[in-house]
């Protein structure tokens, strides 16, 4: 169950996305993915800008992010955080990254098994997407 600790992250995240690249991506959160086999909800996703349909917009998304961001809950694994990463990437996501609490430290995924690890006090660089972030903001 996501704590105080995972709502500010996920807060800090998705604003301090927002406020870098909001004029050619689209930041949302908790957003419903028809990946296989029931779906999964990522904690935040980057889209290219996309226009939102209000009237037909589907339960689930069938188009894959750039981006999926899962932030670990104190009841989760790291291994069930990694089998996360490997639906994204075979929904067609470019990268994943996990956020490791309890480490303030984030986890760069560009493909199944291959990450980089980013400390609290680094600037996340995204090799896939050129994302950059820097990670203390986040973690405040």
């Amino acid at each position: 169950m996501p704590n105080a600790i995972h709502g500010s992250i996920q807060a800090n995240l998705s604003f301090e996305l927002k406020l870098r690249y909001r004029e050619s991506y689209r930041i949302m959160s908790e957003i419903s993915l028809a990946t296989q086999p029931d779906g999964t909800t990522p904690d935040v996703v980057i889209y290219p800008s996309i226009v939102l349909d209000y009237e037909n917009e589907p339960a689930k998304r069938t188009d894959p992010p750039l981006t999926c961001i899962e932030i670990q809950s104190p009841s989760q694994s790291n291994e069930e955080m990694v089998a996360k990463t490997n639906i994204y990437f075979r929904f067609g996501v470019k990268s994943c990254w996990v956020v490791l609490p309890s480490l303030r430290a984030v986890m760069v995924f560009t493909a199944p098994g291959q990450y980089q690890f980013f400390h609290h006090d680094d600037t996340l660089v995204d090799p896939q997407t050129g994302f950059e972030l820097p990670l203390a903001t986040v973690f405040a």
